[in-house]
């Protein structure tokens, strides 16, 4: 049995119920944001078919990341900062279902790691993540955005490039999934990180640094 097949087993055992009450608690976690997203959606709700990037801080902060494309007719920003790869497979159904996008972009993962989650814990999630979508919406698809080289989270790398390596895999074994690796493209020819991708925080990106996101996703928007 491959590392696919064994994780929709393993997954096979969490009930509605149990996926329910996961989301009841992100929900709570996160009202304030869910709300504020609920509210964009009431004043003009995104029509079905667009390209929606969801996930942490990296995605909430990308300025302009709406307009960043200018071949694509509809890119929606639903990034919630702090949030968890966790988080975002627990509220599926508040982060994807309502926009019946074409795609889904995700970036989570690197907060789990820091709080004390696996790469195996990683993977587990972005399946559980998937196959809500698939199953929700068989015609969209995934794409999972590599966890980037962050300078301030160096004790972690080790585990950052493991998660990524387990998630590329999986990706692999469906069509209807892609793996846009960010991570390679961030680091310089001695394997550290480019200081000038991020800003003073050593975590989060600047604007050179989301300008080489938008060259190497845009690659990855085509239909």
């Amino acid at each position: 049995m491959n590392r696919r097949a064994w994780l929709l087993v393993a997954l096979a055992w969490l009930t509605p119920a149990v996926w329910a009450q996961a989301g009841a608690t992100a929900e709570q976690r996160w009202k304030s944001e869910l709300d504020a997203f609920a509210a964009a959606d009431r004043k003009q709700m995104p029509p079905a078919g667009g390209v929606l990037f969801v996930g942490s801080s990296s995605i909430r902060m990308w300025s302009g990341l709406e307009t960043a494309f200018a071949d694509q007719p509809l890119v929606i920003r639903r990034g919630f900062g702090g949030s968890r790869l966790s988080d975002s497979a627990d509220l599926v159904h508040r982060l994807v279902m309502p926009y019946q996008p074409r795609l889904v972009v995700l970036y989570a993962g690197e907060n789990d790691l820091v709080e004390g989650a696996s790469p195996q814990d990683l993977l587990g999630h972005f399946a559980r993540f998937v196959q809500q979508v698939q199953s929700a919406l068989p015609a969209t698809r995934v794409a999972y955005m590599s966890i980037k080289p962050s300078p301030s989270r160096l004790a972690h790398m080790a585990a950052m490039r493991e998660a990524n390596l387990l998630i590329q895999t999986f990706v692999l074994n469906d069509d209807r999934l892609d793996y846009i690796d960010v991570h390679t493209a961030m680091l310089d020819n001695d394997g550290r990180a480019r200081p000038e991708l991020f800003v003073r925080d050593q975590l989060h990106l600047s604007a050179e640094g989301y300008g080489l996101w938008r060259q190497i996703v845009s690659a990855h928007l085509r239909p």
